[in-house]
């Protein structure tokens, strides 16, 4: 399936996206769990598509990401790699997964790599987990940071308010943001830190840096699928842009369904054998 607005349909890898970085193109990416919705956004020309924790909150209704399990992640994106032909498939790696030990994170990093088939491997945190980052890469295992607003770690923060406001912590942000550059990750993602620091990390290190809530700076956006199609009506962040409002499209058809059974409509003579 030829993508929309997509001319070229190669492959993409962690090589092209550094090239779309160093040719100014942005780079679009957004979040699948599951077979049919990969198979939509992968046609729709995606750059880049996230087998996020965040199945945890959209599919399984967690209040966080912390719950959801190393098989759940691998059943996932399981999923949504059968379904990829283009984008670089990239799965999360859950909590507890790489925080422990670092020769406990490439374990679980081969794992992911061997039963799911995705592209690389996305963690959350700075310099504290470089030795876990190292040892992955070691073992030939792309890795995209998360800098900013961790969700991994919201017990800690306490909110979901901007992160990185304050000098310490921006400053902080910045100096992780290197080391990992540095130390061979092949992205990054900022996500909810102020404008104008995202810029300044952008412009700062040679890898592709996609924004999540951090302005329109970054070499690209993310945005979690099930969000942008209006399909959660919770949520409304500042960031968020609703594309579509599958809740009310979804709502609406449903209820037609329910009523056309209900009255004998369906099926009609034309729908039976």
């Amino acid at each position: 399936m030829a993508g929309y607005l997509v001319d070229d349909t190669r492959k993409v890898t962690t090589h092209r996206l550094f090239e779309m970085k160093q040719s100014g193109k942005r780079i679009a990416m957004l979040t699948s769990y599951d077979y049919t919705m990969a198979r939509i956004v992968d046609g729709a020309g995606v750059d880049v598509i996230l087998v996020g924790d965040s199945a945890s909150n959209t599919m399984a209704g967690n209040v966080t990401t912390l719950p959801i399990t190393l098989d759940q992640m691998i059943y996932h994106a399981r999923s949504v790699t059968r379904a990829v032909n283009r984008a670089l498939v990239v799965c999360d790696m859950p909590f507890g997964t790489y925080q422990v030990d670092p020769q406990d994170a490439v374990r679980n990093a081969i794992r992911i790599m061997q039963e799911t088939g995705c592209d690389a491997l996305k963690l959350e945190g700075g310099v504290e987990i470089i030795p876990a980052i190292k040892l992955i890469l070691d073992a030939g295992i792309p890795v995209m940071g998360h800098l900013g607003l961790t969700p991994q770690s919201i017990n800690k923060f306490g909110t979901y308010a901007v992160r990185a406001k304050e000098q310490e912590e921006a400053d902080k942000l910045r100096s992780d943001a290197q080391a990992l550059s540095e130390i061979g990750c092949f992205a990054l993602v900022l996500e909810k830190i102020p404008a104008k620091l995202a810029r300044e990390v952008t412009e700062s290190i040679p890898i592709p840096v996609i924004g999540i809530g951090a302005g329109g700076a970054t070499d690209g956006q993310v945005l979690v699928i099930h969000d942008m199609l209006g399909m959660n009506q919770g949520f409304s962040p500042k960031f968020l842009r609703r594309y579509a409002n599958l809740f009310e499209i979804m709502t609406d058809s449903i209820g037609q369904y329910v009523t056309d059974v209900k009255s004998g409509d369906f099926p009609n003579e034309n729908e039976q054998y």
